[in-house]
């Protein structure tokens, strides 16, 4: 199938795009990551994500 967007999107110009403001969650409550002190946006960058697999949860369950 054609995406419409994906190819609009690849196509703009630099001055037609826009910042994304990325937030995050501190101390149960959010904040704009741009507010951070530049340790905190160097540690926000070093963040790494991960998904539980199922069976694993399965697992530690049955232990």
């Amino acid at each position: 199938m054609n995406n419409p967007t994906s190819s609009a999107a690849a196509s703009l110009r630099a001055e037609d795009r826009q910042r994304c403001e990325v937030w995050t969650r501190v101390m149960g409550y959010h904040r704009p990551v741009s507010s951070f002190n530049i340790g905190k946006q160097g540690e926000h960058a070093e963040r790494r994500f991960f998904t539980e697999r199922a069976d694993a949860i399965a697992v530690a369950e049955a232990a």
